[in-house]
């Protein structure tokens, strides 16, 4: 049984309270910041500025080859704020799907739509996460849509 639990803990961080983001369920910080060229971005909601880091797999940098932009972000099952984007971005390389927590953004490849999480959701294939919130999730958990400008940050 402690082998089992040892085990658990092992192979999911979230068991063991590790943290991130503003959520119980955040990626812990080492699985976070993997790679060496980390890329920052900001959006803008209702003039508050939100900071976020962007993993380095190809869709990630796909998408930021979008930005600067600004889109309509709606609700979408009380989970995720939502918003297609004025492409499809490329999955080449990309796992087969997540299970996305608190703060993280991701790409919902089936619908071509961006996808940020205000609560945790179940695994769900053909979601490809592309990075987190890195605080001030709260301003996306408000009921109906939100205008949010996203932009690179400048190193």
């Amino acid at each position: 049984m402690l082998l089992a639990v040892a085990l658990a803990m092992a192979f999911n961080p979230a068991a063991h309270g590790a943290n991130g983001a503003d959520s119980p369920h955040a990626k812990p910080s080492t699985e976070r910041s993997r790679g060496t060229n980390i890329m920052k971005i900001r959006l803008t909601i209702n003039g508050k500025a939100i900071s976020a880091t962007l993993t380095t797999n190809g869709t990630a940098k796909d998408f930021l080859s979008l930005l600067p932009m600004t889109l309509t972000l709606d609700d979408y099952a009380a989970t995720e704020k939502i918003a297609y984007l004025p492409r499809k971005l490329s999955t080449a390389g990309a796992p087969p799907g997540s299970d996305p927590s608190v703060g993280d953004i991701a790409y919902y490849a089936p619908w071509g739509n961006l996808a940020i999480f205000y609560r945790d959701a179940a695994y769900a294939r053909g979601l490809i996460p592309l990075g987190w919130i890195d605080s001030g999730i709260e301003a996306l958990s408000v009921s109906g849509p939100l205008k949010v400008t996203i932009e690179p940050v400048e190193k």
